[in-house]
């Protein structure tokens, strides 16, 4: 294996571990910047909104000009940016001033997550096997450090800004040394690529919009589990407020080591079945979890929610990456977008629909969304007319048809 390919993969690594913690410390100190800030809770979700949009925005402008400059570029400006927007929430001191801070850090998160998942793409090809998951874990594993720094420095009594300063120092170090591991120039893929006739354009175009609504359906699931998992054990089961924190806990922490075998599995059976049989899973994990009149079993169902959808999303980027190398950064943009989109909508889609139903009963909707996409996984099935991996194809390696 090339060593620039293996530090190339490290170096994204890197990117992926410094996005989910500088994201994760903004998650842990929402209490206190909103206390600060002197919002209620109603502004705050309008504002959180108005993250999200940036985060979008963000990736939107950021695909198209990793496809031209390429990510090495690209990526550790984003990074940086990412890394020193998460300061200005910390300074702000009323509603305006923390909307124009969070708006500021979605653009950047937007920015960073579809140049760091195009370069993923990018050395996936080069180790021509599946490695998109791992990212996706160690995003993850970010989070989870994010947590436990967050938490201790919340008992040291820290201000957020104080935090979140060093949080940015550290963020913009990772992005400027990693910078020179990254894979340099184009894709050599999308030179040597011939130039794609209309027809087939549009068929590229046409699949890569049928990912990005896959992409919202499933990280749809994610938000439902990320908002009301908990709610659900407290309010639906009756649970302690202490055993019901463990239902996001079972969920993320399956979501977490699923990740890390996702790659194995997708290696070996294909990506058509990790999204077919991983959504079955999730959809069957959250329907015991909805129907469980016991808090143990319920925890369970979230656990298998979260290790079936582990591996689904990745797949996706992965897939959408690999379509047209020539547009990698700009495909992944619109899947991650969308599917962004899905991750804020779910949570919101619930709650009204509590209203009509009980919350155990609304979550058939997600249920549904993981029995779709796997009626819709063939599309991750790389066409015939595209070689497989090794230029344009859909995976870095021919791989078995298992579905």
């Amino acid at each position: 294996m090339d060593r620039s390919l293996r530090l190339a993969r490290a170096a994204t690594f890197g990117y992926f571990a410094v996005n989910g913690f500088v994201m994760g410390m903004w998650v842990v100190h929402i209490p206190v910047v909103e206390h600060r800030a002197g919002v209620s809770h109603a502004v705050l979700g309008t504002l959180l909104l108005v993250l999200g949009g940036g985060a979008f925005a963000g990736m939107q402008a950021v695909g198209p000009l990793a496809d031209r400059f390429g990510a090495r570029v690209v990526l550790p400006v984003s990074a940086a940016a990412c890394s020193l927007a998460l300061v200005l929430p910390g300074l702000a001191t009323g509603p305006w001033s923390l909307g124009a801070a969070l708006l500021a850090l979605g653009l950047g998160n937007g920015g960073v997550d579809v140049a760091m998942n195009a370069h993923a793409v990018r050395v996936e090809r080069g180790y021509g096997r599946p490695v998109m998951s791992a990212f996706h874990a160690v995003f993850s594993v970010g989070g989870v450090l994010a947590a436990l720094v967050g938490a201790r420095t919340l008992s040291w009594g820290w201000a957020p800004a104080v935090t979140f300063g060093v949080v940015a120092l550290a963020g913009v170090a990772v992005a400027v040394a990693a910078a020179f591991a990254l894979l340099p120039g184009g894709d050599a893929a999308a030179r040597q690529a011939p130039a794609g006739r209309g027809g087939r354009s549009r068929a590229v175009s046409s699949r890569i919009w049928v990912l990005a609504v896959l992409a919202l359906m499933l990280m749809m699931c994610e938000g439902v589990a990320n908002d009301w998992s908990v709610l659900h054990l407290r309010d639906v089961l009756g649970a302690p407020v202490a055993v019901a924190a463990f239902a996001y806990g079972a969920f993320a922490a399956a979501m977490t080591a699923g990740r890390l075998l996702a790659d194995r599995v997708a290696g070996r059976f294909g990506p058509v079945v990790v999204v077919r049989y991983g959504a079955c899973a999730a959809g069957a994990g959250l329907a015991v979890a909805a129907l469980s009149p016991w808090a143990p079993l319920a925890l369970a169902g979230w656990g298998v929610f979260g290790l079936g959808l582990s591996g689904c999303v990745p797949q996706l980027f992965s897939a959408a990456g690999h379509a047209d190398p020539a547009a990698a950064a700009t495909n992944v943009s619109r899947v991650a977008g969308l599917g962004y989109l899905g991750m804020l909508a779910g949570p919101m889609v619930i709650g009204p629909l509590t209203r009509l139903v009980p919350l155990n009963i609304a979550f058939f909707l997600p249920v549904a969304c993981c029995v779709a996409a796997a009626a819709a996984a063939g599309v991750l099935r790389a066409p015939r007319a595209m070689p497989a991996q090794t230029g344009e194809g859909a995976h870095p390696a021919p791989q078995p048809d298992m579905s």
